[in-house]
């Protein structure tokens, strides 16, 4: 549960967001895909996962002996992988001279010992960069399945030991050609200071991504999406269950209420569902870079 002063904090911070200027470099992309799907929240037994939203099916597949990417830090690195491949247009990018750079462009403080946040990254940069993503689309009259590899390789040169120093060779991501061309494919653009002000929360990162994108394009109110489906488009982890949906309900509205301080689209919350309307994005597309 958020403490008091926690929430004093965010309505401090949201406050300024709201007051200052967005700056360019401040905007940030996402993959479509990604928010309207959306990544296991914490660890998850086996090398399969799958989310849905309508006839839209995501799955996530990794070897056995690495396993699956889950909790903050795999949708830091894809709204980071995203960005710079949607600014430079190129698959190969370069993850910067030092480990504390490169964290500090995740909005990282790098830590290490058993639980820091250097070895939890190196982790979680091998679950992701070593992960398949299947998409499927099915219905009566159509069938539509595409394969995405995230990198068709990644080189990684940073010590651990010594995330202030710069290495002989460049720590470098090539991105499989499929899921370039997926990111960059209209990416949603989002707000770099309100990630961080969510950053340690899946739930929120997942329902301010999809908020942004879901009701930019709207052009009238949604009918009520009952909370069963979006928890399973956004409740990884929870059971499908009376008490897994309540926990669910209960946070996804906690979450939302600490989002609207700093983003407010225009929802409507009842027992039935969600219902949506039309709003501006957080970003406008027309600051696109």
């Amino acid at each position: 549960m958020t403490k008091k002063r926690d929430i004093e904090a965010l309505i401090n911070d949201a406050i300024a967001i709201q007051e200052e200027e967005l700056k360019k470099e401040d905007i940030r992309y996402i993959a479509r895909l990604l928010a309207v799907v959306t990544m296991p929240h914490s660890r998850v037994g086996g090398n399969e996962y799958t989310r849905t939203n309508g006839n839209i099916r995501m799955t996530m597949l990794a070897p056995s002996h690495v396993g699956l990417p889950y909790g903050t830090i795999p949708r830091l690195l894809m709204v980071w992988l995203t960005t710079e491949a949607t600014i430079k247009k190129e698959r190969e990018l370069v993850l910067g001279p030092t480990l504390s750079g490169f964290m500090n462009d995740l909005g990282l403080t790098p830590t290490g010992g058993r639980w820091g946040s250097i070895p939890r990254l190196r982790d979680q940069m091998r679950r992701l960069f070593a992960c398949q993503i299947t998409t499927t689309y099915f219905d009566e009259d159509e069938d539509h399945i595409r394969n995405f590899k995230v990198a068709k390789s990644a080189d990684l040169w940073w010590s651990p030991k010594s995330p202030e120093q710069a290495t002989l060779w460049k720590s470098t991501l090539m991105l499989s050609e499929e899921f370039f061309e997926e990111i960059i494919n209209r990416p949603v653009p989002i707000d770099n200071r309100a990630l961080r002000l969510i950053k340690r929360s899946p739930l929120k990162l997942d329902i301010y991504m999809w908020l942004t994108y879901r009701t930019s394009y709207l052009r009238k109110p949604t009918a009520p999406i009952p909370w069963v489906l979006l928890q399973r488009q956004l409740g990884a982890g929870y059971p499908e269950n009376n008490q897994g949906k309540r926990v669910f309900k209960m946070k996804f509205i906690r979450a939302l209420k600490e989002i609207s301080l700093f983003y407010n689209p225009k929802v409507e919350i009842s027992d039935a569902g969600l219902v949506l309307y039309p709003s501006k994005p957080h970003v406008p597309r027309l600051n696109k870079s």
